[in-house]
């Protein structure tokens, strides 16, 4: 497993978990985008939350999604937990 969670690993789950809106580009930048402006609600980011811990093997805690409302948001919550395992 890499050492980071990187953006590239956020929107493989994300395009496996829930797939994309139309119109909805994930290669553009999208790292500063509100979840909701890129179509993901509630639902689909449990659905990541929960792909995440399992690859990732970590545990999230409930905060980290609800806090997260942009890519930038999440991967950097999901960093800190992967060094807190680490550790």
């Amino acid at each position: 497993m890499p050492a980071a969670f990187t953006l590239d690993d956020l929107k493989r789950i994300l395009l496996e978990g829930a797939g994309t809106e139309e119109g909805v580009d994930l290669d553009a930048d999208i790292l500063d985008t509100p979840f909701t402006d890129l179509g993901y609600e509630s639902l689909a980011l449990l659905e990541t939350g929960g792909r995440i811990e399992r690859e990732w093997d970590i545990t999230l805690d409930d905060s980290a999604l609800a806090d997260a409302a942009t890519p930038r948001g999440l991967i950097d919550a999901v960093n800190t937990h992967i060094g807190t395992a680490a550790a």
